[in-house]
């Protein structure tokens, strides 16, 4: 199960075709790993977190909530400002915001 299915994240971007499918799959993966890579994030840690059925080992409960609630805004801030900017991203502010939005996992308090 992923954070953020492709109908989510149209919906987020307001698109109603399917049209751009392919493009915005690309933009979602695109999306993801950077905050996975951003936040800091084992494989390990990934996978306990994008898996909603197994039972949490690394975090609590609470935790983990919390982390994919945080996570699936800043993928969903980075597949909007990918797609918006698809000819002129920046992607060092863009790196720069999510530090920010992904501080707490960046810095362990989780």
């Amino acid at each position: 199960m992923a954070l953020i299915s492709l109908d989510h994240a149209k919906e987020y971007l307001r698109v109603d075709s399917a049209d751009e499918d392919a493009l915005i799959g690309i933009l979602l993966s695109s999306a993801e790993r950077l905050c996975i890579d951003v936040g800091r994030l084992s494989e390990e840690k990934w996978r306990e977190i994008n898996d909603d059925e197994s039972e949490p080992v690394i975090y609590s409960a609470l935790e983990l909530s919390q982390i994919r609630e945080l996570l699936k805004v800043a993928i969903l801030y980075t597949l909007g400002y990918l797609y918006e900017h698809r000819e002129e991203a920046d992607h060092h502010d863009l790196v720069l915001t999510l530090r920010n939005l992904l501080f707490s996992i960046r810095e362990g308090v989780f």
